[in-house]
């Protein structure tokens, strides 16, 4: 086989996977056992290197797979750290934002999830991913987008629905709830979360978060004339 047919069998192969999931897909790599074994390696060299200092060979080594492996289901390391992000949010996503049928109480549930976001959110890991988000965004608006939209506007989206249902009942003014529930999220990054992503406090701080958080779930409790249900 010549160079030149070889090279087209190649972008065939890489083209037929690109459809499975996996491939520079985020969330969709779940489904995909090979693809999440290279994203928990690729974590491991982001947060160990950063964006800039993280090869390809590194990230293939830390993930036990030859590099040829790694670019048949992520094209480039841009690729590769975006679907990161879009996995690693979509899992964050799935497991905050969850509100059942009985979650009548508005503050009790802001409270948990404002406690669950703020805890995660100021772990030193993701602190460090996020940082490293902003320091790549510009250069690859891509990942920025990427970010955003498997993190902040997930979780204002699903918070939202939420919020919708409450406005449904007249238990809290009309807005729009999506906005309502960004402006919730906002609230509670307020002081200490921006105090740690700057790294002017140090992460984990559970007492400083839940003072935040509860300042958070007052101000919005008025903000949105909250109607108990007694």
């Amino acid at each position: 086989m010549t160079k030149e047919r070889s090279g087209a069998s190649v972008r065939r192969k890489r083209a037929s996977r690109s459809s499975v999931p996996g491939a520079a897909t985020g969330a969709k790599s779940a489904s995909d056992s090979k693809a999440r074994q290279i994203l928990d390696g690729a974590r491991q060299v982001f947060l160990a290197h950063g964006f800039d200092g993280a090869s390809v060979n590194d990230i293939a080594r830390a993930a036990s797979v030859s590099k040829g492996t790694l670019y048949v289901y992520f094209p480039s390391k841009g690729d590769l750290f975006e679907a990161l992000i879009r996995y690693d949010r979509a899992q964050q996503a799935e497991q905050l934002f969850q509100f059942g049928p009985d979650d009548d109480n508005l503050g009790q549930v802001l409270t948990r999830t404002g406690l669950g976001l703020m805890r995660n959110m100021c772990r030193a890991e993701h602190l460090a991913h996020m940082r490293m988000v902003i320091g790549v965004a510009a250069k690859y608006p891509q990942i920025g987008k990427a970010f955003f939209e498997a993190g902040p506007k997930a979780g204002a989206q699903r918070l939202g629905l939420y919020l919708e249902s409450q406005m449904a009942r007249g238990r809290i003014a009309h807005a729009d709830p999506v906005l309502a529930a960004d402006q919730f999220i906002q609230l509670c990054q307020a002081g200490y979360f921006k105090a740690a992503l700057f790294c002017v406090a140090e992460p984990d701080d559970d007492d400083a978060i839940q003072a935040e958080v509860a300042a958070a779930v007052a101000a919005f409790l008025l903000i949105c004339r909250y109607k108990s249900a007694g």
